[in-house]
C-alpha cells in the first residue's frame, strides 16, 4: 500500500482557501515520499469548495514524480468533450502522470445546479465513459443519446500514448463493480462509505468479474479515496473532530464514523490501514481535516511505517 494526499479544497476552520495552502500540502507530500495527489469534484457543497481540476493544474509543477488523480471528476455533468479537454491538459502539464477517476456523482444538488435529471445519471455516465475514452485516444466518436461528439479528434493529445487511464468510482455495489470491470482501468472506493470487510468482499466480486471478461485481475489497480484524517494521541481531540468537524460536514453520526476513518492515534490509523492492505487495497488518499503539513508529516513518520499487509 502506498500513500496519496487530497488537496485542501475547503476550510475546516479558519484556514482560508489559497494557492499557498495547496502548495504547502503538495510540498509536504512530495518531501514525505507520497505517491499521489488528488482532488475531487463538486459544484455545490455545504461549504465553499475549490474546483478540483483547476486546483490540480495549479500544483502540477510542484508535484514532482507524484501521480495526479481526479477522485473523482463528474463526467456526467462536465460532459465528455469539455472533460476530455481538461484531462488532456492536465496530462500534458503533468508530463503524463494523470489518472482520471470518474463517477456520476452522488449529489442531487450538483445535478439540479446544471438542470440535468438525477435519475438519468447512470445511463448518461455509461455514455460519457465511452465517448471520453475515444476522445482521449484521439478517436472521433459518434454522437450519443445525451452528448454530441465533435467532428474532429481531440487536440492536443494527452501525453500518455495509450490514453489517460480511466478509473471508475464505486462504493462497492455489484452493478457498480460490474461497470468497473467492464469500463475501467482501475477502481476507486470511498473510504467513509465502506469498511475493510466490505472492501474485501468487493475485491473478490471484482476479481471474478474481471476474470469473466478475460481481463487480468492480478495487476488491476485500486485506491481508497477521501480518507478523512486527523492523527492525534488525544482521544478527546479525536472525539471533538468527529463531533464538531467531520460529522456536521458529512451530516453523519460521529459514532458511525469512529473507527472507519483515520481520526485518532497513529496506532489506530495504522491498524485500520493494515486491514485495508490485507483486503487488497493498494493506495489510500488521505484528506487531513486541517493543519495539512503537520498531518502529512505524522502520516509519513508515525502511521506509514506501521502498515504491513
Amino acid at each position: 500500500m502506498d500513500l496519496g494526499i487530497h488537496l485542501p479544497l475547503m476550510e475546516f476552520g479558519n484556514e482560508g482557501l489559497s494557492r499557498a495552502r495547496l502548495e504547502n500540502s503538495v510540498d509536504a507530500a512530495r518531501e514525505c515520499g507520497f505517491a499521489a495527489v488528488s482532488a475531487n469534484d463538486h459544484f455545490i457543497f455545504s461549504t465553499p469548495w475549490l474546483d478540483g481540476p483547476t486546483a490540480l493544474a495549479a500544483i502540477a509543477e510542484r508535484s514532482g514524480e507524484m501521480a495526479l488523480a481526479t477522485t473523482l471528476s463528474l463526467a456526467v455533468l462536465r460532459g465528455p468533450v469539455p472533460l476530455a479537454k481538461t484531462l488532456a491538459t492536465l496530462d500534458i502539464l503533468s508530463d503524463g502522470r494523470l489518472i482520471a477517476g470518474l463517477g456520476p456523482g452522488s449529489s442531487k444538488r450538483d445535478y439540479d445546479s446544471v438542470a440535468v435529471p438525477f435519475g438519468e445519471r447512470w445511463k448518461r455516465f455509461d455514455e460519457a465513459i465511452a465517448m471520453l475514452r475515444a476522445l482521449l485516444r484521439s478517436e472521433v466518436p459518434e454522437n450519443g443519446s445525451y452528448y454530441a461528439a465533435p467532428d474532429a479528434e481531440l487536440a492536443p493529445r494527452p501525453r500518455q500514448a495509450g490514453g489517460i487511464p480511466l478509473w471508475i468510482g464505486s462504493w462497492g455495489s455489484e452493478p457498480g463493480l460490474r461497470r468497473v470491470a467492464r469500463s475501467g482501468d482501475g477502481w476507486l472506493s470511498s473510504a467513509y462509505n465502506t469498511t475493510p470487510e466490505r472492501f474485501a468482499t468487493a475485491m473478490e466480486f471484482l476479481t471474478r468479474e474481471l476474470e469473466t471478461r478475460g481481463r487480468p485481475s492480478g495487476d488491476f489497480p485500486n485506491a481508497l479515496v477521501t480518507m478523512w484524517t486527523w492523527v492525534t494521541d488525544s482521544s478527546a481531540e479525536a472525539d471533538r473532530i468527529l463531533a464538531d468537524v467531520l460529522g456536521p460536514l458529512l451530516s453523519r453520526d460521529p459514532d458511525e464514523l469512529r473507527g472507519q476513518v483515520c481520526v485518532g492515534s497513529a496506532e489506530m490509523c495504522a491498524e485500520l490501514l493494515c486491514r485495508y492492505a490485507e483486503a487488497g487495497c493498494r493506495r489510500v488518499h488521505f484528506w487531513p481535516l486541517g493543519d495539512e503539513r503537520r498531518q502529512i508529516e505524522l502520516l509519513a513518520a508515525e502511521v506509514g511505517p506501521r502498515i504491513s499487509p
